[in-house]
């Protein structure tokens, strides 16, 4: 049976003495490589329990980051660390709803969460600057007792035959040292220390897109309840556009699209393809036809990428370093946050059992897997040219709010029915065969 929905906890009990407790200063019960916000989450939740937990975080934050957008089931895990609060106190744009617009500038009603779900809890979430948000997760982090050490690489895993035991990491000054833990959290994000060093990457058989974006001042946005809206608007050859409106008249407008499509006639310069594909939605051209762009461009490439396994001994995966899908439905930092979340609360539970075999993190492993299987069914169906949710829709009534459900990331639900409906229209993939712990190291890995 998966891990079930989250169900919060009112009490926390702080163990006295936990069987894996370490005395030695450079040993701890938990070592978390990376600090946003899957690591936060774990380390707030084991930080909270008692816990002797470290995080070792590459930058310094604040630091820049893209995945701003939150979907409404990012409310039980911040809730779960006590960040609630504190994110009604900021100055993050409040975002009801997600709309969608064709290239001729046509855009749809918006989809308000509020139509589905409790107005004062998981209807309304926010759209954030990752620089303040991920620093307001670490901050709680250390308040909940978990140690922060910034400007800290982590070179390489220490090992006991198949069994990780620590790392070694070296400081800012160049010094280079050994922690020692029962159990270690790889939270490295996309650079995927794990997957990348054993051979554990595996890329999406056909999610692999190339996005460009940058940031606008003081463009044209809605009005009220729509002012924190996320459109997603189209472009030919199902790429897309998003636009996330910020704080301080801030807009973060990015273009996803298939790399042959964006680089087309010879193009790579990031700044000529962004203005070029302006012209390719009425609704963008109309919406950045005020303000102007702060002059900087990013890309990136190669979204979706899952690893192979969830855990080995002494190891566990989290966040995006275990799995991360194309942005379009904004899931990224609800994954992240749920399988901090999730995989916490199962190294609480293994630190007091005194066992943290990799077995022990195989429903973790399911949970997490199945939720992203779901989601990545829906970002399938969105890129392929026949789809579309309004012909859904109007043949299956009832498919709307199964599909609202996922898009909002209730990812753990039994979405059978749903699949069934959708692939009358499109095809859908098969579950990719990821996620298991793996017991003891494969012979060929490094």
């Amino acid at each position: 049976m998966l891990i079930s929905e989250y169900a919060p906890t009112t009490t926390h009990p702080v163990p006295t003495d936990t069987p894996l407790m370490k005395n030695n200063p450079n040993d701890y019960d938990t070592i978390i490589i990376g600090g946003g916000p899957a690591g936060s989450c774990a380390a707030a939740i084991l930080g909270e329990y008692g816990h002797k937990v470290v995080i070792l975080e590459r930058e310094k934050f604040p630091r820049y980051h893209i995945g701003e957008s939150l979907i409404p089931f990012t409310f039980q895990p911040l809730e779960r660390i006590g960040m609630i609060p504190k994110m009604r106190k900021s100055h993050f744009v409040k975002k009801y709803s997600v709309t969608f617009v064709q290239p001729d500038g046509k855009r749809s009603q918006p989809f308000y969460f509020f139509n589905r779900y409790d107005r004062e809890t998981i209807a309304q979430t926010w759209q954030v600057l990752r620089s303040e948000f991920d620093q307001m997760l670490l901050d709680n982090a250390r308040e909940k007792g978990a140690e922060v050490r910034e400007e800290t690489t982590v070179k390489k895993l220490l090992m006991d035959g198949d069994t990780v035991v620590g790392v070694e990491a070296t400081d800012k000054s160049g010094k280079t040292y050994e922690l020692r833990a029962p159990i270690t959290i790889d939270c490295t994000g996309k650079e995927a220390f794990t997957s990348n060093k054993r051979g554990w990457r595996m890329n999406d058989p056909y999610l692999n897109k190339i996005a460009v974006w940058t940031y606008y001042k003081g463009s044209k946005r809605g009005e009220g309840i729509d002012e924190g809206d996320t459109t997603v608007a189209y472009v030919p050859d199902k790429g897309w556009f998003w636009h996330i409106p910020q704080h301080d008249q801030m807009t973060s407008v990015g273009i996803v699209a298939e790399g042959k499509y964006l680089t087309r006639d010879g193009v790579k310069d990031p700044k000529e393809i962004f203005n070029r594909e302006i012209e390719e939605n009425q609704w963008i051209k109309r919406y950045l036809s005020e303000g102007e762009s702060t002059g900087q461009y990013f890309v990136t490439s190669e979204y979706s990428r899952h690893s192979k396994y969830c855990a080995a001994p002494g190891l566990v995966l989290a966040g995006d370093a275990f799995a991360f899908l194309d942005p379009v439905f904004s899931s990224g930092v609800m994954l992240a946050l749920k399988s901090g979340h999730l995989v916490g609360e199962a190294i609480h539970e293994g630190l007091v059992a005194g066992d943290l075999s990799p077995n022990r993190f195989e429903e973790y492993g399911k949970a997490i897997r199945f939720g992203v299987e779901n989601m990545r069914k829906l970002v399938y169906a969105f890129y392929d040219p026949k789809f579309s949710f309004r012909e859904v829709i109007k043949k299956y009534p009832e498919a709307a709010g199964e599909i609202t459900d996922c898009l909002s990331g209730d990812v753990n639900k039994d979405f059978t029915g749903l699949w069934d409906k959708i692939r009358e229209f499109v095809p859908l993939p098969d579950d990719l065969p990821y996620g298991e712990p793996l017991e003891a190291e494969e012979p060929a890995a490094a």
